[in-house]
């Protein structure tokens, strides 16, 4: 596995005029593996949008390495970068203390009476956001860490994870009836311990949560220091 990191040009308009919605940076993303479009074998690549130290940057998890120049295609000259992820995953540990970061699609799905298929609606409010994560954190083989709020008057435990981004990004969906959507898209970071780590391997190459396809489900982690 491999994870990669270019910065994204934001202050050339002319060069990025394109990325103007969700299916643009999909787009991007498998344009970067011309060999998989070659051989018709399209792999899954994880990916988000992150922004740090008020820059944008576009982050890659994939099996094989991307193309170096087509990962800088909306990018800032010289900023690419790519990194084995094998060495992270092979020293994991059960009981391990890691900061995490993911940025997912919190949703449910509504079922009415008499429906053959339910409805998936995303989650609005950030408590309901909130207790999306925790209640996948043990099927994803880790758990959420809780502290003690001492200033609270019950002295109540409560996560130590935070939403630190909400966004409704723009995806123009080809066909059928959908057409142009917005998508919820929640950014959490914080403290977790690793309960499973073969489920949690598994988290971190597969993802969480739907529109994978779209930059999100891609949880990234460093060591607790």
């Amino acid at each position: 596995m491999y994870l990669s990191r270019v910065e994204i040009d934001s202050n050339n308009r002319a060069k990025t005029r394109d990325l103007t919605h969700l299916g643009a940076y999909h787009n991007w993303v498998e344009q970067s593996f011309p060999a998989e479009i070659e051989a018709g074998q399209r792999k899954r690549h994880l990916w988000r949008i992150d922004q740090l130290g008020g820059k944008r940057y576009l982050l890659v998890l994939s099996e094989e390495q991307p193309v170096a120049e087509k990962l800088a295609t909306y990018g800032v000259v010289g900023t690419v970068m790519t990194k084995s992820y094998d060495q992270l995953l092979a020293g994991l540990q059960d009981g391990q203390m890691l900061r995490f970061r993911l940025t997912a699609n919190p949703t449910h799905t509504i079922t009415k009476p008499g429906a053959r298929q339910g409805r998936v609606m995303p989650h609005i409010t950030i408590e309901r956001q909130r207790q999306w994560l925790v209640d996948r954190a043990e099927k994803s083989g880790f758990q959420l860490i809780q502290q003690t709020v001492v200033e609270a008057p019950t002295d109540d435990p409560t996560w130590a994870f935070d939403i630190v981004g909400r966004e409704w990004p723009v995806l123009h969906r080809k066909g059928g009836r959908k057409g142009t959507v917005r998508l919820s898209r929640v950014t959490f970071e914080g403290l977790l311990r690793i309960s499973d780590v073969s489920a949690f391997k598994q988290t971190l190459t597969q993802g969480i949560g739907r529109e994978k396809a779209f930059g999100m489900g891609l949880m990234t982690v460093i060591p607790e220091a």
